[in-house]
């Protein structure tokens, strides 16, 4: 069993129809599917602001190197274009974890670096899965907990549904 934790963003046209098309392409595996907020871009801040969410994905048939082919494939169905790092984008899908799997490869770092300073991905996946832990790193909780409060009110829930 394969279960992973998928976080997903989109601050360029259809942005919320991005984020359905990414959930379309891991079903029948979604197990649950957070809801949907709105934050401040990250890293590159002079861009439309993002609808951001998180999944849990489980699939048996897919390892972690499948669950990053399956958000690339979705990313390239939304029209994804990569021409600066962390710059606007259609449609983002980040492997965060798989079942505690790490990895150093330049192409899938596990767990995703960036997880443990980003309101917008702990929020949501502690929305849907509180007790999760971070490998490394610890119970996501904890690292909510340790973000600035002023950041974590900037990852604003909004009222669109995505299921």
């Amino acid at each position: 069993m394969t279960r992973a934790v998928l976080s997903l963003g989109s601050n360029l046209g259809d942005r919320l129809g991005y984020l359905k098309l990414a959930l379309a392409a891991v079903r029948p595996a979604l197990v649950a599917v957070s809801s949907v907020y709105e934050t401040k871009a990250w890293g590159v801040e002079a861009q439309p602001d993002f609808l951001n969410a998180v999944c849990v994905v489980d699939d048996p048939a897919r390892d972690h190197w499948a669950w990053l082919r399956t958000g690339q494939a979705a990313e390239q169905a939304a029209g994804r274009v990569r021409e600066l790092r962390w710059g606007p984008r259609t449609l983002d899908v980040d492997v965060v974890t798989v079942d505690g799997v790490t990895s150093d490869d330049p192409e899938l770092l596990l767990p995703h670096p960036g997880t443990p300073d980003r309101a917008s991905v702990l929020v949501p996946w502690t929305e849907i899965a509180p007790e999760a832990v971070l490998p490394g790193h610890g119970p996501i909780a904890d690292l909510l907990a340790a973000r600035p409060p002023a950041e974590v009110a900037t990852v604003r829930r909004t009222t669109l549904e995505l299921a």
